[in-house]
């Protein structure tokens, strides 16, 4: 085994390192409430009542930053397959009678890569 496989975190049998956005949502989450623990300890003096806001703080930044990424990332993966159709049709149809049709329909001719 590699040194790789020995520092992986497993969690209901799924290796975290491997979970999309879920590094960073924690890191932002953890600094984000962190701070806004300290920050509120600062001006409060209140232990309790800051140790509640920062756990507030880390679970909503978190959330947020794990939603706001999972999107992206989804979007970002729909984009992709659709362009390799894309180009999956694009090399199927090449040379033929049906790829002279689209380029007389769109008036170019595509890119050749």
């Amino acid at each position: 085994m590699s040194e790789r496989e020995d520092k992986s975190l497993i969690i209901f049998g799924r290796d975290v390192s491997k979970i999309p956005c879920f590094r960073n949502s924690l890191l932002y989450g953890i600094g984000g409430g962190l701070f806004c623990g300290l920050f509120r300890f600062m001006f409060t003096s209140h232990t309790l009542k800051s140790v509640n806001f920062s756990v507030y703080s880390f679970s909503f930044i978190t959330l947020g930053y794990w939603i706001q990424c999972r999107y992206n990332y989804s979007k970002t993966k729909f984009e992709m397959m659709r362009l390799q159709e894309m180009l999956q049709n694009h090399a199927i149809l090449e040379g033929t009678q049906e790829a002279e049709i689209i380029e007389k329909e769109l008036g170019t001719r595509p890119v050749d890569v």
